[in-house]
């Protein structure tokens, strides 16, 4: 199967749905934020590994314990995913926090704030 073959799009999508249920409404642990979501999922052409890119708005401190405690729930995570998802091998999950949504919005206010100030200048 080819990296980027329409089978292995199509199980990238499915897992990185599930993973999102999962997360959300699954996992009980307090240090996960409730503000986490699923960036991108990309699943090996072999089904033995996946990578999840993690976002987690808020500070520095949030961003880490979400990512300690979806380590330590990995092994229930992939338990969920293989009752959810059926592939014949259900893929070892290694989490990767993923920044652009916390960029954008910071971004964002950036571009509010120069817009703000020209609009003074413009009185």
């Amino acid at each position: 199967m080819r990296k980027n073959s329409l089978k292995n799009t199509r199980i990238n999508g499915e897992v990185q749905r599930a993973l999102a249920e999962i997360i959300r409404g699954g996992i009980k642990d307090p240090r996960i934020s409730p503000l986490t979501s699923v960036v991108s999922v990309e699943v090996s052409p072999d089904l033995k590994t996946c990578k999840a890119w993690i976002s987690v708005l808020g500070e520095e401190e949030a961003l880490k314990s979400t990512l300690a405690g979806l380590k330590s729930a990995s092994g229930y995570i992939k338990n969920q995913l293989a009752k959810e998802i059926n592939l014949r091998n259900t893929p070892e999950i290694t989490f990767i926090m993923d920044q652009s949504i916390a960029y954008g919005v910071n971004m964002s206010k950036l571009i509010d704030e120069v817009n703000k100030d020209g609009s003074k200048e413009e009185e």
